[in-house]
């Protein structure tokens, strides 16, 4: 009887045992399931956030503002015949005859504001000039710059090569700053009525080379009496003619 009785319970045991087994395996898959389910909502919104951080946004930066820098040489509500060229762009005609009056249509650039005849604000309009290139207008038309190297009293006379630019209300064909081969003309200060006038009364102890820079020629003639006066009598003729110039190779006055 007392063996039955175990096998009995052990075989109770048993089937507990099993139960509770099952019982384990069922509560994992349907955590597993669980997880699944919820990872999956939590995945494409994750998905979604990354996708959408990269995209840019959907508002649009504003567009510079900046106004350009060419209307400051603009004038405001004046002729549009007359504003600059840097203000406007022309249908430039090339093909026409060179000395001759031409037409050329132009408009107005952006933020450039204009008038016409009738002080009627206008953007189309037509400018009167006379058919040449920039480098062939009078020399009272550009402003060139100035070189301080060359020799201005010299045989040949000497030339430098000068930048030219258009002044601003003339109109011309071609580039508005073009290189020129101009003669030296640049003066230091000095006076060819001073020069002269020393030359002639205190020529013979050489204030007229002294005050044209050439101290050299100046202690000769100092110390020469001015050549015993021949010196002096030949430096009256050369600076009356203008042959002898300032020492640093600029012009008169």
């Amino acid at each position: 009887m007392a063996a039955l009785a175990g096998l009995r319970a052990l075989r109770r045991l048993c089937g507990v045992a099993l139960f509770l087994s099952q019982l384990y395996i069922l509560s994992g898959r349907a955590g597993s399931l669980m997880t699944t389910k919820h990872s999956q909502p939590q995945s494409t919104f994750g998905k979604s956030l990354t996708s959408t951080s990269t995209h840019t946004p959907y508002f649009k930066i504003a567009e510079s503002t900046e106004i350009p820098s060419y209307v400051t040489k603009c004038p405001s509500n004046g002729l549009c015949s007359r504003l600059p060229p840097d203000c406007m762009t022309c249908n430039t005609n090339y093909s026409c005859i060179y000395g001759k009056p031409a037409t050329f249509d132009c408009k107005v650039k952006p933020y450039v504001h204009c008038l016409d005849q009738n002080n009627h604000e206008q953007e189309n309009f037509t400018i009167n000039m006379t058919c040449q290139f920039c480098w062939q207008l009078a020399t009272t038309d550009y402003v060139c710059t100035n070189s301080t190297n060359c020799m201005t009293v010299s045989c040949p006379r000497q030339r430098y090569n000068a930048t030219c630019t258009v002044r601003d209300h003339i109109h011309c064909l071609g580039n508005r700053v073009f290189p020129k081969m101009l003669y030296c003309n640049w003066t230091g200060g000095y006076k060819w009525s001073t020069a002269l006038a020393l030359s002639i009364t205190l020529g013979g102890f050489g204030a007229d080379r002294f005050y044209l820079g050439q101290w050299r020629e100046g202690l000769g003639k100092l110390f020469s009496f001015g050549g015993l006066g021949i010196w002096t009598l030949i430096d009256v003729l050369l600076i009356g003619v203008g042959y002898v110039g300032p020492a640093d190779g600029s012009l008169y006055i």
